[in-house]
């Protein structure tokens, strides 16, 4: 790639522009604090050069990049229409910079917060996840079952699981064990039935081919069943890890003392919108980055599939 295709981009462009207007007067009589903004532009344009220098695989640049433009959009955007302008209400929209100054003397809060809650999000998670793939493989191996299996399923994996949620707090001695337990069932359904249809529906002749080696029942589930069942395996996983941190917030902030949920919820409920938009922007960041990792891992289990 050439040094303009590397580093005379829309988003380099962007860039300059989202500095520009830091500088024009604002309309609003609480500081925007735009050294802020600009702390952050310049520290996110110089990931972008970095990664413009390092990277290979001129797709993969033209999808960062393009990641990147957005965001320089929508701050752009954001600062226009709340300091410049002030098109929205200041106590509801605060500028870019106010959030990004409340994070910063939030800090210590937020990492609590993303601990707490991210922890609950793996501990249901890998509980669920292990017991459905493995009581998925057994089922799915009879026919019989598995289909009667998954009309269970359907019907059991329906049913909204933060419904559960006043029998947790009555059964559970602490809301943190009931939210692992809203989020046990919020993956475990979506993976087993994935597993019983990736299960079923393997190949027969895959099946003849390892019968035919003689190997025994234990072998046949896990080196041969599961790696051919993976990739419906891995779409019941994902669409149990983006329902968890949507059940997770929403529990979070029925009950919880700690987490992100209850983070926007305490400061929601004081009229804080300034702290409530870190939060929601904090949940976001961190549900891509953990998708991210699940979808990095998953290609490298299904890298035999490319």
């Amino acid at each position: 790639m050439t040094l303009k295709t590397r580093y005379l981009r829309v988003a380099n462009l962007l860039f300059l522009i989202l500095i520009a207007i830091q500088f024009l007067p604002d309309k609003i009589e609480k500081d925007s604090q735009i050294s802020y903004v600009i702390t952050f532009a310049i520290v996110v344009e110089a990931i972008v050069l970095i990664v413009s220098a390092l990277i290979k695989k001129q797709e993969g640049l033209n999808l960062f990049l393009d990641i990147i433009g957005f965001l320089f959009v929508f701050l752009i955007l954001w600062t226009l229409a709340t300091a410049k302008l002030d098109l929205l209400k200041q106590s509801l929209f605060p500028p870019p910079g106010s959030v990004f100054a409340q994070f910063i003397e939030d800090i210590d809060k937020i990492v609590i917060n993303i601990k707490s809650s991210v922890g609950i999000v793996i501990q249901g998670y890998i509980f669920a996840a292990v017991i459905a793939i493995i009581l998925g493989l057994f089922l799915g191996w009879s026919t019989r079952l598995g289909n009667a299996a998954t009309y269970i399923s359907k019907f059991l994996g329906s049913i909204p699981p933060i419904v559960y949620i006043p029998y947790g707090i009555a059964l559970l001695p602490t809301f943190r064990s009931v939210s692992v337990f809203v989020i046990f069932l919020a993956t475990f359904w979506p993976v087993f039935a994935g597993t019983m249809s990736g299960v079923l529906n393997v190949e027969q002749k895959v099946i003849d081919s390892a019968k035919v080696l003689n190997v025994n029942k234990f072998t046949m589930l896990f080196s041969v069943i599961l790696p051919a069942s993976l990739p419906q395996i891995f779409i019941g996983c994902n669409q149990g890890l983006s329902v968890s941190f949507i059940l997770l917030t929403s529990a979070e902030m029925i009950g919880a003392q700690d987490g992100l949920g209850y983070y926007v919820k305490q400061y929601s409920d004081f009229g804080d919108y300034t702290r409530t938009i870190v939060g929601l922007l904090v949940i976001g960041v961190v549900v891509v980055v953990i998708s991210f990792l699940f979808n990095r891992l998953q290609r490298y289990l299904l890298r035999w599939k490319r």
